[in-house]
């Protein structure tokens, strides 16, 4: 079967832009930059097979990488049943000039379990659907042949335990389509033998100084050196060497912070020098700001951005598409929800149940967009609703009672904090919502901490609160709501909102639209969103220190969007930043 996409339900002002044989062309690491890398994206050839038998062929065509098989724009749109293989082929050259190198293969994120391939060798195995992970493949490849790279996935969704947000093979309630295989961009790179394999960026505001951490491929080489150069605005204002593999920390003169109202940008190059010789450069960038909580005139926690207080007012955002469902059709759609969350009178972002590709985070940076990064949620579900049916708090161990699944959590809870360490737009953690296969909380909301001691912990939003992290955090619909006087935590209010507007022509087909409480026409929608924020300004008297509203845009049957499924405003912007700006301008 042909590639082309299915567009018998909605599809995004952005789809008629893809170009099927170079879909997704931009660097998919912005923060972390070579300049020799191959862009894998385009069509691919597909086959499903049953689980345990490869050779049974039950479907077979093109697909188009790295939209999900599950969405229109891969052209495919099918179910990936957890009693499927989902088998990716495709060829690739290297090029000539890549000698007396190594050559690595990366993955922005395949969902879940990719087993790969290079002409028929098998290279290695990740689990674990949100998160970038790459091979050596430098003795696989021909460099004077065309090379085949084969995927194998397998991906359980709900029947499993796996982390996997909110999806679910029958979309109901506030669950969505699943997303199956490859779902971020493919690339090939080229590094020297020694390289830079990554580094941490830690500011440091009080000191007007950037601690930055370098790890290398060796660490028995000794004549090798690292060299940062430091750039404001295109003019180097700073350098320094240093070892490879340690720590250095550099004072930047007349500092420039970070904040979603002057969102400064320091650009940053490191080099692994031997001998005054350039054997391997990247480019970076970093913001320098801080995010803690103290308390303030009246003796209420409140929130602090560089020393000065700021209400955290944002918008929830699901990340979903109706035509890529995970992978937004272009980056110019990744940006374009960011943008709009700004233009509306939004400061911060909470992203729900989903990890996103980092380019994503790369706008935020840029944009000047405060985030809160949600961990997508395994285990079980039941507990949450329980907990929110009953008004109890239940104590069983939330379907991780295995501790092979507790393990794998731990592990992808570890590579989305080293991941996105970097991006300084993420203020807050999220390690749990609504109780959704929640278990040792203080012990998770501890660990996080030692990844991580530069940002906030919110360790359960919603419910199923046991006290620990640095949030008191609540839902109310529509709200708002509170949560009760905490010595020792901030109070937020984690969700509310919920107002629906169903926009004729602009709503998800042959299902029924749902919201919290679905208005008449925008006029009643604006009057009602404007009395709900002006109760939310009164609890911010009681302490009342960030609210997230329920949300950005319309997913599948969800209409409580500000704006429809596919990107329509349903209200006038200057009309609702004018309302929105009483919370996000408050102090």
């Amino acid at each position: 079967m042909k590639w082309q996409f299915d567009n018998d339900n909605l599809l995004t002002k952005w789809s008629k832009n893809i170009n099927p044989k170079f879909p997704l062309p931009e660097y998919p690491r912005p923060n972390f930059q070579r300049e020799k890398w191959i862009n894998l994206n385009g069509l691919w050839d597909y086959a499903i097979t049953k689980r345990n038998d490869i050779s049974t062929f039950i479907d077979k065509g093109e697909i188009l990488v790295p939209f999900p098989i599950e969405s229109a724009l891969s052209g495919v749109k099918r179910t990936l049943n957890p009693y499927e293989n989902l088998i990716y082929v495709r060829d690739f050259e290297i090029p000539s000039s890549w000698t007396n190198g190594r050559i690595i293969l990366h993955f922005g994120a395949v969902d879940w379990q990719a087993r790969v391939f290079v002409n028929s060798n098998y290279i290695g195995e990740n689990k674990g659907g949100y998160i970038p992970f790459s091979f050596d493949v430098t003795k696989f490849v021909c460099m004077n042949d065309t090379n085949t790279l084969e995927v194998h996935v397998f991906d359980p969704t709900n029947k499993g335990r796996q982390e996997r947000g909110k999806q679910v093979l029958k979309p109901w309630a506030v669950f969505y389509t699943a997303v199956s295989g490859i779902w971020q961009t493919v690339w090939l790179e080229y590094v020297p033998e020694v390289y830079i394999k990554s580094m941490t960026i830690t500011p440091k505001v009080d000191s007007n100084s950037v601690l930055i951490t370098n790890f290398c491929t060796s660490a028995k080489v000794t004549d090798f050196e690292i060299r940062y150069s430091i750039f404001f605005k295109g003019k180097k204002i700073e350098e320094r060497t240093s070892k490879i593999n340690s720590s250095e920390t550099i004072k930047l003169p007349n500092i420039h912070l970070w904040s979603p109202k002057e969102p400064n940008l320091y650009d940053l190059e490191v080099e692994l020098v031997k001998r005054n010789e350039t054997l391997d450069k990247v480019k970076s960038y970093f913001g320098v700001r801080k995010i803690e909580y103290k308390k303030d005139e009246n003796g209420h926690l409140r929130f602090y951005l560089n020393n000065e207080k700021i209400f955290m007012f944002g918008v929830l955002d699901q990340g979903y598409w109706p035509d890529g469902l995970y992978t937004a059709p272009t980056d110019e759609a990744l940006l374009f929800d960011i943008k709009k969350a700004k233009e509306l009178g939004f400061n911060t972002i909470r992203k729900h149940i989903k990890v996103e590709p980092l380019r994503w985070y790369y706008h935020c940076d840029r944009e000047g967009m405060l985030v809160w990064q949600d961990f997508p949620n395994g285990g079980s579900l039941w507990a949450g609703f329980l907990s929110m049916f009953t008004g109890k708090k239940i104590n069983f161990k939330f379907g991780r009672k295995k501790e092979s699944i507790k393990s794998q959590f731990y592990k992808e809870l570890t590579n989305i904090v080293r991941t996105l360490y970097n991006f300084p737009s993420i203020v807050v953690w999220v390690p749990f919502n609504e109780g959704w296969g929640q278990f040792e909380t203080r012990k998770v909301t501890d660990y996080v901490r030692t990844l991580d001691f530069t940002r906030l912990i919110d360790s359960a939003s919603g419910w199923v609160d046991k006290g620990s992290g640095d949030i008191a955090d609540i839902h109310k619909y529509l709200g708002p709501g509170i949560p009760k006087r905490d010595k020792k935590r901030v109070l937020t209010l984690g969700e509310f909102g919920g107002l629906g507007l169903v926009v004729e022509n602009h709503v998800w087909k042959n299902v029924k639209p749902w919201a919290y409480k679905i208005m008449k026409n925008k006029d009643d929608l604006l009057k009602k969103y404007e009395e709900i924020i002006n109760k939310t300004l009164e609890l911010t008297k009681k302490g009342l220190s960030a609210a997230i509203y329920t949300q950005i845009t319309d997913v599948e049957k969800e209409v409580n969007g500000l704006l429809t499924y596919d990107r329509l405003q349903k209200v006038e912007t200057e009309k609702m930043r004018k309302i929105n700006e009483k919370l996000s301008n408050f102090y």
